[in-house]
Formats: C-alpha cells, sequence, structure tokens
C-alpha cells in the first residue's frame, strides 16, 4: 500500500466516530465512519458483493483533496465498511481522485477515474486544470493499483471539447468493446458528453460527441450514467448552471435523465426531453448499475452544494440515498426502493380505511428512523398533509393540494435544517395519492405514486418525528402501514 493511502487509512481507523450516539447520522443509509463524502462512484457487482465507492475527504467534514472511499454489501441495505481504495499520489492525480465508475472483467475489477491537477494550486493567478482519465486494477475488489500506462484519455487532439472541464467516466460493454462517456463542456455556456471506445479499456479512442445541451440545460455535464432499462437507453447526468422553471430546477444543480437510442455505429445519441430524477433539495450525481437479476439501480449523493451540513459539528458530512430501481414509464423514468429496503422492517403499526377530517394521528408512528407507506383517497377533500413534528416545535410537512395538482415538501421550520421548500406537479389516479416515506434522523425520502416523482431532503431536527395526518376536508386513508427500521450499524 502506498504512503498517502496508508496514512488515509490510518487516520479513519484512529478517528472513526461512534455513530449511534451521533443524534444525526442515518441508521441505515451509507455514510463515512468520519469526515466529508459526496459523489457515489464506482458502483458495480463483483465476487458476490455490491461495491460502493464514493468521494471521499477523511481529513475535515469540507470538500477537500478526493480520494475514493469503499463500502461492500450482500444486499444494498447492509454496508461494511472497507479500505480507502484510491489517494491523490500520482502527478496525473495529485490534487484529487474524482468521480468515476467500475466495471468487473475477467476476474478483476477496474475502476476508471478522473485523475484531477489544479494548475492554480501552484499557480494562484492561473484557472486552468487538467483533467484526465486514468484506470486502477483490483483482483480482490478491496486493493487497487493504478496502472503504468496512465492516463488513458486525455483530451489531446480532440478539438470539440472546450476548457479542461473533462471528468466522470462512465464504463460498459457492449458486445465485443468497452464504452465510456465523460462529461464535458462544448463551450462555456453548453454541456456536452464525450463517448469513447475500447477492446482493452486501456487504448481508448474518441468516437465523438454522444450528447450536447440545447437551451437551458447547463454549462457542464458531470456525473454522466448510461444503461439499458426496459429497452430503452437511458442516460443519467447532473448538469451545472441550469437556470429555474417555475418549479423546477432550483437546486444549485441539478440532476436528470434522457430516454433514447444509442447508434453504436455513429455514436449518435437521439433521445427525448431532460427531466429530473428528484424533486426535492439534496440530491445529485446519482450512479447506477446493472444487478446479476437484471435491475438497473441507482444511488445518489443525498445533499447539494454550496447549502449548510449542520452534521460537521459531529465530524461528518454527506450521506448516500437508499437503492433505488428504475424503469419506464411511457417517456420517464421512475425509481423505486429496492426491494431489499423490507429487511430493515421491524415494528409494524397498520391502519386501513380510516377517515381524516383536520388532525388525526395514532399511537406509536413516532421515531427517528422509520418508513410510511400509504394510499390516500381524496375524492371528497382537497388538500391531504402529513406533518413529521416534534415536541420541539418542528416540522417537514408533505403535502398535496388537489385543486392545483401539486405536492409540496416543507422543510422550512425543521430545527437547524437548511430552509427548503421544493414543489412537483402530479396528477392522481382515480383522487388516489399513494406515498413511501423513508425518515432516518437528517433525512426525508418521499416516492409518490409508485416512483413517478421523488422527492428528497435533509433536515436536522432536535427531537423524534410525530406522524400527523391532517386534511381538508375527508381524505380516507386505504392504507397506512408505519414501520420502525433497523441499524445497519
Amino acid at each position: 500500500m502506498n504512503t498517502m493511502l496508508q496514512k488515509a487509512n490510518v487516520y479513519v481507523e484512529k478517528n472513526a466516530l461512534n455513530r449511534k450516539e451521533l443524534k444525526w447520522y442515518p441508521s441505515y443509509h451509507s455514510a463515512a465512519p468520519v469526515g466529508w463524502i459526496n459523489d457515489p462512484n464506482g458502483m458495480c457487482c463483483f465476487d458476490g458483493k455490491y461495491h460502493l465507492f464514493y468521494q471521499y475527504h477523511p481529513y475535515g467534514v469540507t470538500w477537500g483533496p478526493m480520494h475514493w472511499g469503499h463500502v461492500t454489501s450482500t444486499d444494498m441495505v447492509n454496508w461494511k465498511d472497507e479500505a480507502v481504495a484510491l489517494a491523490p499520489d500520482m502527478e496525473y492525480d495529485k490534487n484529487g481522485c474524482f468521480s468515476g465508475s467500475a466495471i468487473a472483467h475477467d476476474g478483476k475489477m477496474y475502476l476508471l477515474y478522473t485523475g484531477h491537477v489544479d494548475l492554480k494550486q501552484e499557480k494562484p493567478e492561473d484557472k486552468d486544470r487538467i483533467e484526465t482519465q486514468c484506470l486502477a486494477v483490483s483482483e480482490d475488489g478491496i486493493n487497487f493499483e493504478k496502472i503504468e500506462k496512465n492516463p488513458v484519455m486525455t483530451l489531446e487532439n480532440i478539438d470539440y471539447a472546450f476548457g479542461g472541464h473533462f471528468r466522470d467516466p462512465k464504463v460498459w460493454k457492449h458486445e465485443d468493446m468497452f464504452y465510456t462517456i465523460v462529461g464535458s463542456q462544448k463551450d462555456e455556456v453548453t454541456g456536452q458528453v464525450l463517448l469513447f471506445s475500447s477492446k482493452d479499456m486501456v487504448n481508448w479512442q474518441p468516437v465523438g460527441v454522444m450528447a450536447s445541451g440545447e437551451g437551458n440545460q447547463g454549462f457542464m455535464w458531470e456525473c454522466p450514467n448510461f444503461a439499458e432499462v426496459d429497452g430503452k437507453d437511458v442516460m443519467v447526468f447532473s448538469p451545472q448552471g441550469v437556470n429555474p422553471e417555475g418549479r423546477r430546477f432550483l437546486n444549485k444543480h441539478q440532476s436528470g435523465f434522457f430516454v433514447g437510442k444509442l447508434n453504436y455505429e455513429t455514436g449518435k445519441y437521439e433521445h427525448g426531453k431532460f427531466d429530473m430524477l428528484d424533486y426535492g433539495s439534496d440530491f445529485y450525481a446519482p450512479q447506477i448499475m446493472n444487478t446479476p437479476d437484471g435491475r438497473v439501480v441507482m444511488i445518489g449523493w443525498l445533499d447539494m452544494w454550496d447549502r449548510d451540513y449542520p452534521e460537521q459539528e459531529e465530524g461528518w458530512a454527506g450521506m448516500m440515498t437508499i437503492p433505488r430501481e428504475l424503469h419506464i414509464k411511457g417517456d420517464k423514468v421512475v425509481s423505486t426502493p429496492v426491494k431489499e429496503m423490507e429487511i430493515l422492517r421491524n415494528e409494524h403499526i397498520e391502519v386501513s380505511s380510516v377517515e381524516v377530517k383536520a388532525e388525526k394521528q395514532f399511537a406509536g408512528m413516532t421515531g427517528t428512523a422509520f418508513e410510511l407507506v400509504l394510499e390516500a383517497d381524496m375524492a371528497n377533500a382537497d388538500e391531504f398533509s402529513i406533518k413529521l413534528e416534534t415536541l420541539a416545535n418542528e416540522e417537514a410537512v408533505l403535502s398535496y393540494d388537489k385543486k392545483i395538482g401539486v405536492l409540496t415538501m416543507d422543510c422550512t421550520n425543521c430545527g437547524t435544517t437548511p430552509k427548503n421548500k421544493r414543489e412537483v406537479e402530479i396528477a392522481l389516479t382515480d383522487n388516489k395519492l399513494k406515498l413511501d416515506i423513508f425518515v432516518d434522523k437528517s433525512s426525508v425520502e418521499a416516492f409518490i405514486n409508485d416512483g413517478e416523482r421523488v422527492m428528497s431532503a435533509r433536515v436536522y431536527p432536535m427531537k423524534p418525528f410525530n406522524v400527523v395526518f391532517e386534511s381538508d376536508g375527508t381524505t380516507v386513508l386505504n392504507n397506512a402501514d408505519f414501520y420502525t427500521l433497523n441499524s445497519i450499524y
């Protein structure tokens, strides 16, 4: 193990937090033992396990020189900390091992990542950067060696990419070739994705521009991912610099998708409109992977750039979403919790065929880590709300206004929470609203109408939540199932 990597692992082992004693550390979401994390990286299946890497700064609670942290799981629910996989220890990645992906091939795991060199570190007046794509290989899925021929991809002799922004490779195999897409810029105001091909993952050839922005689609496309979902080619990516449009695109940066078809002969990707993957205030840089049983699963960073992170006072910052299974419905990508999340269910409170007029509570529906699954019939109601209230006069509220067809997630009055409020338009079917809500100490993830829309947010309550139902008119809870969820730590 090289010196920087060894130093990181020794530091993490020595300074690992006592997670169960922390107020806001998640109970069942993946997060680091100590320090800062952001983008998920390298999701793949290898040697009978799911592997998830992440952008990692172990030495502090703010963004810093990026390493790759690493966890493994046999079920995508119970995650085990592994050794730090990559450290910025080479001339081509000396300022950070930035985001990338992983692939299993011929009994080995390959990590394809971005080596980042920040020239202003040496010359403060210089705004330039050098970003290249680099390869590391492992036989056991734990210990990785960077190959001697790094970097394996550069922007040299590519005249259709602008500046030094060239990062976040996603690798996959199609027939007898490997393909990679990398985020880039067409010019200062237009993001794009570049396509490369290779027979051995070491010698890559540029194919061209696979997709490029039009109109309000951002100045840089980060973290592109690609997979076939229900027979359609889906590109997931995170454009920076998209301007707000009504209720959409209100975060610092966005994450969304195209549905289309890639022509492997020409390298061109024909696709539909851009749409968001999550309408909440905290979701970015999602990664997707193919599972052995044929599913496409996504995990994102359950945070957002340039806001307060109250958990920093506890010695950590950042967490992952729960895994989400992707499908196509019409021209949209829908996402639902993976079925394995049911493993965590413990105590169960079941309610059915109950009318809600004004406010209603049910004994036992309280806690810091739980799931609430319900179907509400709003045939005789204009508004229906689920309030997550605490004894400290805090609340996070999910409310549906049938008159305008909008669901709101309001976290503006929830303790030290960043003051976020988000809305999404969604239609009811036969006046029924379906919700699957996951609450975990400092987060809320709400899956609406079987994943047609999703809203995720970080919240920081000082006390456990009590579930309160409220209705303008009469809402019938056809069913409401409350489950406490076990900790994975």
